[in-house]
């Protein structure tokens, strides 16, 4: 009788530097391995399935029983229990919000040729949301999840500092109002930079608002999609004000975010650029794989280059990290933090659970990516959330069978991918990512080899950088 059988779908091998760690996939945690480790492993992936009389002719460290105790334990080995999910699909009823998106004005005073809104490119044809409206949505943020300590409210748009009479406004109230709760409000916005001056940067800085900047990297890149309406690259603009942010604002640091479009790849060039010569605390890439703009999108050869520069300045990170330095890179940054923190991730983020966005007149949409698309929205401000769709929806994303997630290595970092790159790839928001799986996997095979590096030689880059995140760069 066989006792035992492998569990492949659990356990995933990543070469370090001559040796090999074990990713336990279930938990995202990753465990060193000796040689009986591995010959145990070894035995069990080629016998798939074992008496114990077999293992013990086979093994005679004495620890050896011990060592498959344990695998049996993470479930890489089954000893004849009955097989449980993984984890069920997610039941909710209520929806513990942290963060409200407000989509303040669908305009901007720009006409980037790769944005979704490109039709509303000036802030007089966006439609602005009213203060009621952002009222609202911050109490409603409050009365989802009441018992929490602090919360957040995000300005989006178009560009939101072309309703900055608004976001004065619910700083304004929003601050009292919510310390007579006894709670803290953070604030939070992602701009072009074009509209900032010397006044309203001090201003940020005084209700230490997070802020990212949208800039492509150097000119020529940056000049390639990011233009006025009147068809001038924004580059000197963008660059110019970013600067004079930078040279200002003191309450935290300051983030760029990159938009990869088709023929721009070259990412140590631009992270360089960005943090050495204008002076970011990091910088974060998104690469564009999907829309309705296909000219825009970058093709596999493309996506294909993309990650291979995000390894290869994944690198310097890891060696920068040896020497206790953080180099802002954001995306791997993201990554060492879900290995740190062992995250076993359910859904990809917090979007319909921990996040809603309100669109300008109080819809409430999954994120702010699917504000203005035909994606089914999830209710109103006024007439509450539409719970039984919303956890269906979440119910129905999180429910990986047939879908190949399954048994895939990296289904709790990835957890099926961005709803909005499947909406906009499928058409279907529940679809797995599927264009970009491989080249996923092995960037977070990439990440398990690095992590493993560093927990070893640098434990204290972890106890600098990432718990509790200090500065970057600092």
């Amino acid at each position: 009788m066989k006792d035992f059988h492998y569990q492949p779908a659990n356990a995933h091998r990543v070469e370090v530097e001559g040796r090999e760690v074990l990713f336990h996939v279930p938990t995202t945690s990753i465990f060193e391995m000796d040689g009986v480790d591995r010959d145990i492993l070894d035995y069990a992936a080629q016998e798939q399935a074992f008496s114990l009389d077999e293992f013990e002719a086979r093994f005679a460290a004495e620890d050896a029983a011990a060592r498959l105790d344990g695998l049996v334990r993470l479930d890489i080995v089954n000893d004849g229990r009955p097989l449980q999910p993984e984890r069920p699909p997610i039941e909710i009823e209520t929806f513990p919000l942290t963060t409200i998106v407000l989509n303040v004005n669908t305009g901007c005073n720009l006409a980037c040729s790769y944005c979704y809104k490109e039709d509303l490119a000036v802030p007089s044809k966006g439609q602005k949301m009213a203060f009621d409206t952002a009222r609202k949505s911050a109490e409603m943020l409050l009365a989802e999840n009441p018992d929490r300590d602090s919360y957040n409210i995000v300005f989006f748009g178009g560009e939101p500092l072309s309703n900055l009479p608004l976001i004065r406004q619910v700083v304004e109230w929003a601050e009292p109002h919510f310390a007579k709760l006894g709670k803290a409000v953070n604030f939070s916005l992602t701009t072009n930079a074009t509209l900032l001056t010397e006044p309203l940067i001090d201003w940020l800085d005084d209700h230490r608002f997070g802020l990212t900047v949208s800039i492509d990297g150097p000119k020529a890149q940056h000049d390639l999609n990011r233009k006025t309406v009147g068809g001038k690259g924004t580059y000197d603009a963008v660059a110019a004000k970013a600067r004079l942010l930078l040279s200002r604002y003191t309450s935290k640091p300051v983030g760029a975010r990159v938009t990869l479009t088709a023929g721009v790849t070259n990412i140590v060039e631009i992270w360089d650029h960005l943090i050495n010569d204008i002076g970011f605390a990091e910088v974060g890439f998104s690469p564009v794989t999907s829309g309705e703009m296909d000219a825009f999108n970058l093709n596999g050869a493309e996506l294909l280059e993309v990650f291979e520069g995000m390894k290869s300045l994944g690198r310097l990170h890891v060696e920068e990290a040896l020497k206790g330095r953080n180099i802002g890179f954001s995306n791997m940054h993201q990554m060492m933090n879900d290995l740190y923190e062992g995250r076993s991730k359910a859904l990809p983020c917090g979007a319909g659970v921990g996040m809603l966005a309100v669109n300008h007149d109080g819809a409430l949409n999954l994120c702010h990516r699917f504000t203005g698309s035909e994606m089914d929205q999830f209710g109103t401000i006024d007439e509450g959330i539409k719970r039984k769709e919303l956890s269906g929806f979440i119910k129905a994303r999180s429910d990986r069978t047939e879908k190949g997630c399954a048994t895939c290595r990296i289904r709790n970092l990835c957890a099926g991918g961005c709803y909005h790159e499947s909406y906009a790839h499928f058409s279907d928001p529940m679809m797995p990512t599927y264009h970009y799986c491989d080249l996923m996997r092995d960037w977070i095979d990439f990440g398990v080899a690095a992590y493993a590096r560093l927990i070893a030689q640098a434990p204290q880059y972890f106890h600098q950088h990432v718990a509790p995140r200090r500065a970057f760069g600092k």
